[in-house]
């Protein structure tokens, strides 16, 4: 599990593909401190086993699956990359829930600087938009984010001068692809509504129309 809070901008070493997949290896300084082969590194957004963890890096192997779902089998050597370790008991949470199991691509927009801030616009799915809400948490490249704006196929986020600084955010050209994650909150709440057993079968379960009822919308 991880926070979205990026702790190191790293970048891509080698790209070396095999036949299910391919191995990638990342320049890296602070996730790799202390860290052991076996553990979990968020890279852009996607949780990866860590592997020949060295004081300058590590590898990783990615499975079709996730070369198929996610953006990094776009990642050419040079690539700028967001790295975050997994969390501890005693890490504070500062964004929000991340998985690191990305739920779709979306697309980066555009960025418009408005002093030392920035609104940065990226679309997405169809198919992720009943996950989205205004003021809610979006996972982007890995990065927690609240949605400032939601419009039917686009939402807007306002990105402090830090997160702009310590992410590849900056490097992004409009048109890129990103790796999107949404609440897991509410891919939970839409599986308890929509999710019916034969057991469920002979009572009543919960509904829209019974959360409006209790003052819950």
């Amino acid at each position: 599990m991880f926070t979205g809070i990026i702790e190191e901008l790293g970048s891509v070493v080698t790209v070396t593909e095999c036949e299910s997949g391919a191995r990638l290896a990342f320049a890296a300084e602070k996730v790799v401190e202390g860290a052991l082969d076996g553990e979990s590194i968020a890279v852009n957004g996607v949780c990866l086993t860590a592997l020949n963890i060295t004081a300058v890096g590590f590898e990783a192997d990615l499975s079709q699956e996730t070369l198929d779902r996610s953006t990094l089998g776009g990642l050419l050597v040079g690539s700028p990359v967001n790295l975050e370790r997994a969390v501890t008991p005693t890490t504070r949470l500062g964004g929000h829930i991340v998985q690191g199991h990305v739920d779709g691509r979306g697309r980066f927009e555009s960025a418009v600087q408005t002093g030392d801030f920035w609104t940065v616009t990226v679309s997405f799915s169809k198919e992720l938009s009943r996950y989205l809400v205004y003021k809610g948490s979006i996972t982007v490249e890995g990065v927690s984010l609240t949605i400032a704006a939601l419009r039917d196929s686009e939402f807007d986020i306002a990105v402090i001068p830090k997160t702009w600084d310590v992410t590849n955010f900056s490097k992004l050209e409009p048109g890129a692809p990103v790796n999107l994650e949404v609440d897991i909150i509410a891919k939970y709440v839409e599986r308890l509504l929509t999710h019916k057993t034969e057991k469920d079968s002979n009572r009543e379960g919960v509904t829209m129309e019974k959360l409006r009822s209790l003052g819950f919308a």
